[in-house]
Formats: structure tokens, sequence, C-alpha cells
């Protein structure tokens, strides 16, 4: 198994994308993480749930979480309201990294091992397109190699 037939669509956002629909887009579609794309198309950064979660958190509480439990419903229901008006490119973490980026001929092992070294949920498959960019083909969840890993193993 080569990484382009494990690869899917998977969906994505832009650096300049609104935060509210990424959270949203992720919701919806129970996604752990969205792969977060420059303005030309390369894959720039992997977003997790958590990360988003976490800004939606005030620094007070993410500093001392006894403090979450004395902030009542009515302001924990308006804790989105962080989001507005920020960009996904806000939202990413100052130590956010290129995500990993696997070659189309890579083996599964070979994505497992790029997957478990940097823990991302998620890693893109992309080859070098002719204008000199990085050409997404599509996207390896941490599930979906679990899958067809396991799939494999199933039939051994």
């Amino acid at each position: 198994m080569r990484a382009r037939d494990l690869a899917v669509e998977y969906e994505t956002v832009s650096v300049d994308s609104d935060a509210t629909q990424a959270a949203r887009l992720m919701a919806e579609q129970r996604l752990p993480a969205l792969l977060v794309l420059d303005t030309d198309g390369s894959p720039k950064a992997v977003l997790p749930a958590s990360q988003l979660v976490k800004v939606l958190v005030p620094a007070y509480v993410v500093e001392d979480p006894a403090l979450a439990a004395v902030v009542d419903e009515r302001h924990a229901d308006r804790l989105c309201q962080a989001l507005k008006g920020r960009s996904v490119g806000d939202c990413l973490s100052s130590k956010a990294a290129t995500p990993p980026i696997a070659a189309p001929d890579d083996t599964a092992l070979e994505v497992a091992a790029l997957m478990a070294q940097v823990r991302s949920p998620l890693v893109a498959v992309a080859e070098p397109s002719d204008n000199g960019r990085t050409r997404l083909l599509g996207v390896i969840t941490a599930s979906h190699l679990l899958q067809a890993l396991l799939g494999v193993s199933d039939t051994v």
C-alpha cells in the first residue's frame, strides 16, 4: 500500500479562512484536525480541534483550570465569541510546524512512522508540481491508516 492509495479527499482551510467557520466544519464533520493551506494552496499547518478549543478558553482558565468552576454557564455559552473576527491563521499555535507530508510512493509503514514521529492526527500526501509549488493529492488520517493496516493484517 502506497500513500497515494491511502490518501483521501479531506477538508482543508486556508490561513485566511474564518475561524468560526473552520470550527463549525470540524464540529459538524467530527474532524480531529484540519489541514491548513497557505495562500498558494500548499500545506501550511495542521490545526487540531484541541487548538481551537484552547482558543475558546480564556488564558486565565488555561493557566489555572480551577477557575473554570467559577465561570457561570451564561458566560461559558459565549466562549465561541472568542473566534469572531479571527482567521484560522490567528488560531494557529506559535509552535505550529509545517504539516507532515508524505510522498505519493511512501509505504504505509513510512506514513505511520512519520505520523508517529510528529504526533499528528493526519499526514498530507503531496508532490511537487511543474510550477515549483506543492500539489496536494489528499490526506491520510490516523484512523484511516489504522483501518487500512488492520484490514491488511486481517487478510494475512
